[in-house]
């Protein structure tokens, strides 16, 4: 997909679910969060979450992958920053992951003819349909006509 194709009010749902594991919730923990609850049951039972819980980091990873396999951006989805990023409810092992986005605003860009910014918001649930994570972020899309007036 090029700039062109993307309008304000468009969604996307993810193609598929991702069910997240207690193995990679560890392994994830230990390499760039190391805080008991995303590394250790037991602590995790002991703590604010009441059992091991993903870290929000590795939500954002998850949510990415998802992002990206649902919307096809011709040469790939660059990233231009984010405006928000809140986890609102506990991610657990065997949770299923699934996202919805939608465009909230297209613009050409007068630095950078050859690309427009997306701005839009995805928002992720688990199983129950609970809400597990709200973001809004901008990327860029290549304009299909290679730029041009604007």
């Amino acid at each position: 997909m090029y700039f062109e194709d993307f309008h304000p009010g468009q969604t996307f749902e993810s193609l598929r679910s991702y069910r997240v594991t207690a193995r990679e919730i560890v392994a994830f923990g230990e390499q760039y969060d190391p805080q008991p609850f995303h590394i250790d049951e037991a602590a995790g039972k002991n703590s604010f979450f009441s059992g091991l819980t993903a870290s929000g980091w590795l939500t954002a990873a998850i949510v990415m992958r998802l992002r990206v396999e649902s919307i096809n951006v011709s040469g790939g989805m660059i990233g231009a920053g984010v405006e928000e990023m809140r986890w609102t409810h506990p991610v657990r092992p065997d949770d299923r992951l699934r996202t919805l986005a939608e465009i909230l605003e297209t613009r050409r860009l007068a630095s950078r003819p050859d690309f427009g910014l997306i701005r839009s918001r995805t928002t992720v649930f688990n199983q129950r349909d609970e809400v597990v994570m709200r973001s809004i972020v901008n990327w860029l899309a290549p304009v299909r006509t290679g730029g041009g007036s604007m």
